[in-house]
């Protein structure tokens, strides 16, 4: 969609018809958003992107994995345009994490996009955020390595990876007045991030208010909640039960399990329809959707620096919990006396009733 330049801001107070996706996964990533996208299911990104879902306006999706575009200058034509003033409005989606190219002497690159057209020269990530960020009515960084940094930003990397919103600033702004909108995961839950990138587009639309976001970007009614607060595993913590091994049902704080102190909603959403979910299937939590991810969880498998001594509170409590609700567990597994086969019809509601 091609507008005259400068109308963005004016068009947005009553909603755009149209607006364009820019997808770059040029970032130091294995592309493992975009394919993790393409199982969401509600919505799917083909009912966006084919209209079906009311509300939104017409949405142009350009991404390198699911372009029918044979690729070269062809698929780079609305980012060029986009860069130029041209293509208006548009949403920008990063996906990987961002290199520091300023650490690098000489003419050498982290990771690049397409050619400049004039020199021939590979042109990198870094650039091209520099002409589309400020232009773009909304950015949003899709996946853990976009957000905050992820395994490429781990201690001791050399290419000085960091997230989207440490790159333009925690206080940058759209021109929407968005600031960076962080969807973390290794990667993206699918569900999440179409969640999201629908509110967005309702607000493009005009029909729903910004989306709330925490102190670092995340959506709040996402990430407002921990892995443990939503696992199917927590009563067996609160009795203090605790797997040995992963083939156990019971709860993996013992075995290397992050979930209590992680925000992440997974096992509550699952993974695919609903299905799925780290715990949910034997896995435990190594907090991939978090900023310090994955320096802080590392070595994974090991128990958690709190396990043991939440393991040490909660053992006694549990113990005598477990007992309580087994006796119990045992009465309530009874019929009540008065449910028989007799001439007389009896029961347990009647105050003035003997067996």
């Amino acid at each position: 969609m091609t507008t005259q330049s400068g109308t963005t801001e004016a068009k947005a107070s009553s909603g755009f018809d149209e607006i364009t996706i820019l997808w770059i996964s040029e970032g130091m990533s294995c592309d493992g958003d975009t394919v993790s996208l393409t199982a969401a299911g509600q919505p799917s990104i083909e009912d966006v992107v084919l209209g079906l879902i009311p509300g939104l306006p017409k949405v142009n999706l350009v991404n390198k994995v699911l372009s029918p575009s044979l690729g070269g200058e062809d698929f780079l034509a609305p980012y060029r345009a986009a860069a130029r003033g041209e293509l208006e409005p548009f949403i920008l989606v990063i996906e990987g994490s961002v290199p520091n190219q300023n650490i690098i002497e000489g003419d050498g690159y982290w990771t690049s996009f397409g050619n400049d057209p004039e020199t021939g020269r590979p042109q990198t990530l870094n650039h091209w955020i520099d002409q589309l960020a400020p232009k773009a009515w909304a950015v949003v960084a899709a996946g853990t390595c976009a957000t905050f940094g992820g395994i490429h930003a781990m201690a001791g990397n050399p290419t000085g990876c960091m997230g989207l919103a440490d790159y333009l600033g925690w206080e940058f702004r759209a021109r929407s007045g968005l600031p960076v909108v962080n969807v973390p995961g290794c990667p993206i839950q699918p569900e999440n991030f179409m969640e999201t990138l629908v509110w967005v587009l309702q607000h493009a639309a005009g029909s729903a208010p910004p989306p709330p976001l925490d102190h670092m970007l995340r959506p709040q009614w996402l990430f407002g909640k921990t892995v443990h607060e939503g696992c199917d595993r927590a009563a067996y913590y609160e009795q203090g039960d605790f797997s040995k091994d992963y083939n156990s049902p019971k709860c993996q704080v013992k075995v290397g399990c992050w979930g209590p102190v992680v925000n992440c909603n997974v096992p509550k959403r699952g993974w695919m329809a609903g299905i799925g979910g780290c715990p949910n299937v034997g896995g435990i939590c190594i907090g991939c959707t978090m900023p310090s991810f994955p320096d802080a969880f590392m070595p994974f498998m090991d128990e958690p620096p709190g396990g043991t001594l939440s393991s040490m509170v909660i053992r006694p409590y549990g113990a005598v919990i477990r007992r309580l609700r087994g006796l119990t567990n045992d009465m309530v597994n009874h019929e009540p006396r008065w449910r028989h086969n007799k001439r007389r019809l009896t029961s347990g509601y009647d105050p003035h009733w003997r067996a």
